[in-house]
């Protein structure tokens, strides 16, 4: 009868409570690694889409500029708008006939109080440092 029940036993397969914990931790490890750096790109992948439009909106001045020898005050001044979903709000924080500063303030998620401006020597600068890190 006992050999019967180890020829049994020995014939059954599967995982044993152990062997899944481990499996379930070598994962939880993974993940804590893998999440962080998956936001990380989430944010530099936000703060793109911001250097690009600033750039697009210091492009456009440079041509509003060449046309009426100043600068534009507003973005609609310069039929400027993003289209589909955008993670931040632009706009012209000053101008006048020489120099331009265009901003984006990000407005969603992870990304909010990202700022970023440009002006009319293409120099970009990070308005806030501490709010976000890249």
């Amino acid at each position: 009868m006992l050999t019967k029940l180890r020829k049994s036993m020995k014939s059954e397969k599967g995982f044993t409570l152990i062997e899944l914990m481990i499996v379930v931790a070598i994962i939880g490890i993974l993940a804590a690694i893998a999440i962080p750096n998956f936001l990380s790109y989430q944010k530099k992948a936000a703060q793109s889409e911001a250097k690009t439009n600033l750039g697009g909106i210091r492009t456009l001045q440079e041509a509003y500029a060449a046309d009426h020898d100043n600068y534009a005050t507003s973005l609609d001044g310069l039929g400027y708008s993003v289209k589909g979903t955008n993670k931040y709000t632009y706009g012209v924080s000053t101008a006048d006939a020489s120099s331009f500063t265009a901003i984006a303030q990000g407005k969603t998620g992870s990304i909010t109080g990202d700022k970023w401006s440009m002006d009319e020597g293409g120099t970009l600068t990070d308005m806030d440092p501490a709010s976000f890190t890249n």
